[in-house]
């Protein structure tokens, strides 16, 4: 029996990307060749800068929920994806499974509820490629009626070096196309200091550093992990935070932070 990589319609694919045209058609190309190794439930191809909000090259979201879940995430809540922390990373990996890679706690954190849950994708891979000093372009293969078997993570880890060089490929030719448009880096800013300096007439450094924390969905042994002091410790500064800021939960957390992005 024929293995995916066997049939022709797979070389086809793979010729299309060698031959390439514009970014849409190379786009699809890319995408028709990862749906013959992996069945997938949606895709998108995002660009993450270091000092602007990432950009979306491409997708296959459907309209209603692109607008719903991609305009949503542009404007702000992009800072507490695990996603782009590890795409700014120097460490990162060129393929990965996000669900391994997440913070402890952030399947119970308000932004995944928020911002994940709601698309329904219960599990992906993404494959990440440094293309400039402080940006990364990230593809999300995504899946929503069941998890990726091992058989498909091992074929997607298997195309990764092509699904990485048709996106460095892609990124030129938008880059290109797009050389004369100025990203927002006054939007970025803004938002990178409210999250950095949320809090601050209140709480005390260490209280903000457990905030940011908590807000990307680590868990109290977590914090104490990464900041190097005692659980008990981050139980104390957690209770004194809630108090300063007048609120008794998560989402109530959540939400003074979103409310602080809206503000101009």
């Amino acid at each position: 029996m024929s293995t995916v990589f066997e049939v022709p319609a797979w070389h086809d694919a793979v010729a299309r990307l060698v031959d390439g045209g514009d970014v849409e058609s190379t786009c699809d190309a890319l995408i028709d060749a990862i749906g013959l190794a992996v069945n997938h439930e949606g895709t998108c191809l995002l660009v993450f800068h270091a000092d602007a909000p990432p950009e979306v090259i491409h997708h296959t979201i459907e309209p209603a929920a692109a607008s719903l879940y991609l305009d949503r995430y542009l404007a702000g809540p992009y800072l507490l994806d695990p996603l782009y922390e590890l795409a700014l990373r120097v460490d990162k990996p060129g393929v990965c499974r996000f669900r391994e890679l997440t913070p402890d706690r952030f399947r119970s954190s308000e932004y995944y509820r928020q911002y994940c849950e709601r698309t329904h994708l219960l599990d992906e891979m993404d494959f990440l490629v440094d293309v400039a000093a402080g940006t990364t372009v990230v593809l999300v293969v995504g899946r929503r009626a069941k998890m990726f078997s091992k058989a498909e993570l091992e074929r997607l880890r298997l195309i990764a070096a092509t699904v990485r060089a048709a996106m460095r490929k892609i990124w030129g030719r938008w880059a290109t196309e797009h050389s004369g448009a100025r990203r927002d880096e006054s939007l970025h800013e803004r938002l990178t200091r409210c999250f950095e300096n949320f809090g601050e007439t209140a709480l005390t450094d260490r209280e903000r550093e457990i905030t940011q924390l908590l807000l990307r969905g680590h868990s109290v042994k977590s914090i104490a992990r990464e900041l190097d002091i005692a659980p008990g410790t981050v139980m104390v500064h957690k209770r004194n935070l809630f108090a300063k800021l007048g609120i008794s939960s998560q989402y109530q957390l959540f939400s003074r932070f979103i409310e602080d992005l809206s503000r101009p």
